[in-house]
């Protein structure tokens, strides 16, 4: 992907939307982003460049604001805006191979319906070529240091596909496939940075999941979203326990330093 490209498109973005530098950051922040806005202002000036997952962060900010709003985001339909028109069309519409705007992999997700990304996405997982594969030890020696690290009863790299949970590798008693809309990942994976539940029970968002009041009676989750083929999310490192626990900065930055292990390793 071309870096100046991104940063392009990420700056015009963010004007549509009517964010500022310091209310991009502040929404980069929240979704775990580890730069100083100042550096974030410096991007979006042109002055400098920063590392591709950080990117990403912005992106997904950039998305969240356009949802919120209650708008599409820029460049959907022919005449719509930013995205360079492919050979014959004016659209994002029919992203596909050689269309500009799926050459920008995850960072053209603002020009792309969420069904259009979905099917990048998707598109994406299926490169890796690690659906419904076997367990493999590159994958159990990263879940198993997670698991020895946190403390926690169990540990797993998991692949999300359309309609399920793939465990790709996987420490404790879970099982291997389980309905995409029930579990704790996919919702990590619409994050760009961790997402946290120190206790579920005290959580809106979880305290009656059918994993939580029955099994595997999850108390404690904490998932980092993984990143396949074109920076978009394919699935999750996490760890998750059946009682409540805190979590620091230093637990923060170990999940993300085995994250980031898993992520070179899915990588086709």
């Amino acid at each position: 992907m071309d870096e100046q490209r991104q940063r392009e498109l990420t700056s015009r973005a963010a004007a549509e939307a009517g964010l500022d530098a310091e209310e991009l950051w502040i929404r980069y922040f929240a979704l775990g982003g580890s730069l100083a806005q100042i550096e974030i202002d410096a991007y979006l000036q042109g002055l400098q460049m920063i590392p591709s997952l950080e990117r990403d962060i912005l992106t997904s900010a950039l998305c969240e604001a356009f949802e919120e709003a209650g708008r599409e985001p820029p460049g959907l339909g022919a005449g719509g805006g930013w995205a360079e028109p492919s050979s014959g069309t004016g659209s994002a519409a029919g992203a596909g191979a050689g269309d500009p705007v799926e050459s920008l992999g995850a960072a053209g997700a603002v020009f792309l319906s969420a069904e259009q990304a979905e099917a990048q996405r998707m598109r994406a997982l299926r490169k890796t070529g690690l659906l419904d594969s076997p367990p493999e030890e590159r994958f159990d020696r990263i879940t198993r240091r997670a698991q020895e690290y946190f403390g926690v009863s169990s540990s797993i790299v998991a692949l999300i596909a359309e309609h399920r949970q793939f465990l790709k590798s996987v420490i404790g008693g879970l099982g291997q496939n389980l309905e995409r809309e029930s579990t704790f990942c996919n919702r990590t994976i619409r994050s760009a940075g961790p997402m946290v539940v120190c206790d579920t029970l005290t959580d809106d968002r979880f305290r009656s999941s059918p994993l939580v009041v029955g099994e595997p009676h999850i108390r404690f989750y904490a998932g980092h979203p993984l990143l396949g083929p074109g920076g978009w999310t394919i699935g999750t490192l996490c760890v998750i326990d059946q009682n409540p626990r805190g979590f620091t900065d230093e637990d923060r930055r170990m999940l993300r330093f085995l994250a980031e292990a898993a992520q070179q390793e899915v990588m086709p």
